[in-house]
């Protein structure tokens, strides 16, 4: 039977969903931006800064179900501009393992939630 949580360090999600979902093998982690997260406002506009701001509340909230970004299998990201990727990859790469990263889609998504210019979605094998 699934596992359904909300983080509480984040608002209670306003779209009818749960921040994570766990299984018997596997975490869940719903998308994520800069502007779901207190404070993340300050950041926005600046991809790097994002990037890094929301892989670092991912991998808190991956944390508190006994899991890290080794324990990661694949990743989803949106971006407002694709001709940001390179400065986003630089900081997103920064959280793995070289040679050890994730399956991964990369998708322009112009209208994401808040003004962000990144959301990052996760799904992480429990060990």
């Amino acid at each position: 039977m699934p596992d359904y949580r909300n983080d509480p360090t984040l608002p209670v999600p306003t779209f009818p969903g749960s921040h994570l979902v766990l299984d018997d093998a596997y975490v869940f982690v719903s998308g994520l931006t800069a502007a779901d997260i207190q404070g993340g406002d300050t950041v926005l506009g600046d991809i790097a800064e994002e990037t890094r701001w929301v892989m670092r509340r991912l991998g808190h909230m991956l944390a508190s179900v006994d899991c890290g970004f080794g324990d990661v299998v694949r990743a989803d990201v949106h971006l407002a501009d694709l001709e940001e990727i390179e400065d986003m990859d630089a900081a997103y790469a920064e959280f793995f393992t070289a040679d050890r990263y994730p399956a991964r889609t990369c998708t322009e998504s112009p209208r994401l939630c808040g003004g962000s210019r990144v959301e990052i979605t996760l799904l992480a094998r429990r060990p």
